[in-house]
């Protein structure tokens, strides 16, 4: 959905980033144009008894923090999984490049889970820790 939203300059309905107008606000009916859009891109992605319940929303940012509040709650039981895959993964009879495939393939769902932090200081940082950070998990993918 990312993906689709973002490639149609869309992204901003449901992150906040392009907050509502008033009403009187002159550029109001093309928002709620490309809210209405949205609306209806998520509305027609999800399942019809998911649609049920999301059908009285009217906003996408609404409708993406709720889908999101009640579907991300399995994401660490997913990390876990993913974590111990990429743990007892054995290359066995596979190529190299099919081994180094599957590990990526798990690396990179997990990153889409937990990417790496963003320092947000005003002030510019001295400390290296989002460095260390990287590091650290190269160093662990370079282990496994």
């Amino acid at each position: 959905m990312m993906t689709a939203l973002s490639a149609k300059n869309k992204v901003e309905f449901i992150d906040g980033s392009i907050p509502e107008p008033q009403k009187s606000d002159r550029t109001y009916d093309a928002w709620r144009r490309c809210n209405n859009i949205v609306v209806s891109w998520i509305a027609h992605s999800i399942s019809t008894q998911i649609r049920q319940s999301i059908l009285w929303m009217d906003k996408a940012k609404e409708i993406w923090r709720d889908l999101k509040s009640r579907y991300s709650q399995g994401d660490l039981l997913r990390i876990s999984d993913l974590q111990q895959e990429a743990a007892s993964m054995k290359q066995g009879d596979l190529s190299v490049t099919e081994y180094f495939t599957k590990l990526r393939i798990v690396w990179d769902e997990l990153e889409n889970f937990r990417p790496d932090p963003v320092c947000s200081c005003t002030v510019r940082c001295t400390y290296s820790a989002l460095t260390v950070i990287s590091q650290r998990k190269l160093e662990d993918r370079a282990i496994q």
